[in-house]
């Protein structure tokens, strides 16, 4: 449950303490903690080494903290936090995550890593895919796998182990069942027959 803190009243500084200290995401996105000693605002949860005390006041919103002189936090991002519309997501908060995949965001990495680096969680990211792509992020990512090789194999005379591996495919079995569920013949049969 999100606690409620009326912005109009002061907010009370023991219970914003008590959350800061145990990173409770409940308060994410309902306070912001601003540190006045690097004029930098955080979100509760955010990884960074705890300010002392003397240090630290806090905002009901990143505005009302930008509005006092601070600006956000590169490492949790506080723009990103609980309501905000780069939480609630957008078309374009889809388009970048398709970018990152396309250069191979998630060929080492799960999802969960992806949604980090665009400052949501991994459910939230999959849920904006299925509302704007009506697929998920591993499926796009599997798809920009098969298009990256399907290139190679076009444009290129390296054997179908490199493609794989180049393309971002963790063995050449996995490239060859994926390429095969696509096309409907194994990567090498097309590019025998010249199919291009």
């Amino acid at each position: 449950m999100t606690p409620s803190i009326d912005p109009e009243r002061d907010l009370d500084f023991a219970l914003c303490e008590r959350a800061r200290h145990a990173r409770d995401p409940a308060f994410d996105g309902v306070i912001f903690i601003a540190v006045k000693s690097t004029r930098i605002y955080c979100r509760p949860v955010c990884p960074v080494r705890q300010p002392l005390t003397r240090n630290v006041r806090y905002y009901p919103s990143a505005a009302a903290a930008e509005a006092a002189g601070f600006r956000p936090c590169l490492r949790c991002r506080p723009e990103t936090a609980p309501h905000s519309p780069a939480w609630n997501g957008t078309r374009a908060t889809v388009d970048r995550a398709l970018r990152l995949i396309e250069q191979g965001a998630l060929d080492e990495v799960g999802v969960e890593a992806l949604a980090g680096r665009l400052g949501m969680g991994a459910r939230h990211l999959t849920r904006l895919f299925r509302r704007y792509l009506d697929t998920t992020p591993i499926a796009a990512a599997r798809t920009a796998r098969i298009q990256r090789a399907k290139r190679l194999l076009d444009t290129t005379d390296l054997g179908m182990t490199e493609i794989a591996l180049a393309a971002g495919f963790g063995s050449v079995r996995s490239f060859n069942a994926a390429f095969q569920q696509v096309y409907r013949a194994p990567p090498g049969a097309l590019k025998r027959r010249g199919l291009r």
